[in-house]
């Protein structure tokens, strides 16, 4: 189910209504949420239920074991690795099973080795890297004694599947989301106006900004070969606007949903496109991921408490990783690597660390080494986007050769022109929200509730009527 549907628009009400007002106690609130979830979940393809039950009770299970082999941790490393190849192996038969196939066959017949490469016609399960590693945090960190097992199994489906945040983040840790299912909840109505004020504005990112720009993005990208160095670079910006409209969006509507029914999630983006350097951009983007990435591999590979030659091998293995886990194609892998790249100089100057706070705190405007700073990263941000985006190593490649070509120079706004409008909107908002939660927060900033709801009278106006006309988001592909 679409946040941006007619079904979600009949859907959270009435699941909110019998939430607050009909199952009330903690055990079926915790049950309801269970069903309404699967039901969500279902409504793309009721089969795929199967594998994220079974991922859950893998997991549910050996947190369980782990705890009855207390003092055994020969028994618990087992059961601990044991859950994470079973889950690994769904993630890796669903997602990438053709990927390696037709990659060894390829690489056989480079050794003059006739072999075919044995596909299966799979679809890919919306979400399922998503709650994959959120299932994975769970009984890891049941391993590493930060929690202990859950016995109740419906609040442990409950934070497996919770539908605000199930197919597209963010990647909740279970010392954060699973207490939450234990604990009774009671109706805040500060906490759930917050909430929809944060969907709001991630309708518009999404219905506004990351819809328009989609059109304009392909429109370019299916007819990249005739078009201008400028006009290649305008779809690469564009792009960017697209995907973190899109993915910001879903995260902002996930976390203001949630807060409907008194849970909290992790702050997902902190204002990306306004980082000085990549290593910024990287605390700032797809937070949950980063995150879980640091904790869960690289900390355990050594972190940065190691020789400074095996700091960027774990750097390395990190992006690359990163890489892969947002599809099976050498275009995430390489972008993955790309950044990596731009990470090690920081590494070796010692200034990936230097910048943790808002930019130009305290000041309505950045300072003219800031403003260099953010557009040089911006622009770097922007050619990953476009490896991203690519479908070959090849067409990227050719698309960023022909954007450097010197028609690069040749003025013209042929395409996205009002989808650049409704970006420049975002970007000012949020310049001015930067130090927020989210950019809506506005509460404190604009005292009279007449302006305030002014500001929401016209998103909603612009959400209905300025829509572009994609529907589905990014990030479920992945």
């Amino acid at each position: 189910m679409l946040f941006n549907s007619i079904e979600f628009l009949v859907f959270l009400p009435a699941v909110f209504l019998l939430y607050w007002f009909v199952f009330r106690q903690l055990k079926w609130q915790n049950f309801f949420l269970v069903v309404v979830s699967y039901v969500f979940y279902g409504w793309w393809d009721g089969r795929f239920l199967i594998l994220i039950a079974l991922t859950t009770l893998f997991s549910y299970c050996s947190g369980r074991l782990i705890e009855a082999f207390e003092g055994k941790r020969r028994r618990q490393k087992a059961v601990s690795v044991a859950n994470i190849v079973l889950n690994l192996s769904i993630l890796g038969v669903f997602k990438y099973y053709n990927f390696f196939a037709e990659n060894l066959a390829a690489l056989l017949r480079s050794l003059g080795v006739e072999a075919d490469g044995v596909t299966l016609d799979i679809l890919l399960p919306v979400g399922i890297s998503f709650y994959t590693f959120q299932a994975l945090s769970y009984s890891i960190d049941v391993y590493r004694k930060k929690l202990p097992a859950c016995r109740d199994i419906v609040a442990f489906f409950a934070y497996v599947s919770f539908f605000p945040q199930l197919v597209a983040g963010p990647i909740e840790r279970a010392t954060n989301l699973l207490p939450q299912f234990y604990r009774p909840r009671s109706f805040d109505y500060a906490q759930a106006v917050d909430g929809c004020r944060q969907m709001l504005w991630g309708f518009f990112k999404k219905v506004v900004v990351a819809d328009n720009c989609a059109a304009a993005v392909n429109l370019i990208w299916d007819s990249y070969t005739e078009q201008s160095g400028f006009t290649l670079l305008t779809g690469g910006i564009l792009f960017t606007f697209q995907i973190y409209g899109d993915f910001s969006g879903y995260s902002d509507i996930a976390i203001g949903t949630a807060r409907l029914f008194g849970i909290d999630l992790m702050r997902n983006f902190n204002f990306p496109y306004f980082s000085r350097n990549i290593a910024e951009f990287w605390r700032r983007w797809h937070i949950s991921l980063t995150t879980w990435f640091r904790d869960y591999i690289y900390i355990p590979l050594g972190g940065s408490r190691c020789a400074r030659r095996k700091v960027m091998a774990n750097t390395m293995i990190i992006f690359l990783v990163s890489g892969l886990w947002h599809g099976a194609n050498w275009t995430f892998v390489v972008w993955g690597a790309y950044h990596a790249l731009l990470f090690f100089p920081l590494m070796l100057l010692g200034t990936n660390r230097k910048y943790t706070g808002a930019v130009a705190a305290g000041r309505r405007m950045p300072s003219v080494g800031e403003l260099g700073q953010m557009l040089l990263t911006f622009l770097l941000v922007v050619a990953g986007w476009i490896v991203f985006r690519a479908e070959s190593i090849g067409q990227a490649w050719d698309y960023l050769n022909r954007m450097c070509s010197p028609s690069l120079f040749q003025l013209s706004m042929a395409y996205g022109k009002r989808a650049g409008l409704y970006a420049a909107v975002l970007l000012a908002v949020e310049w001015l929200q930067r130090d927020k939660q989210h950019a809506l927060q506005i509460d404190g900033a604009v005292k009279a509730p007449a302006l305030r709801w002014c500001v929401y009278y016209m998103l909603v106006l612009s959400v209905l009527f300025l829509k572009g006309m994609q529907a589905e988001f990014i990030y479920f592909q992945f």
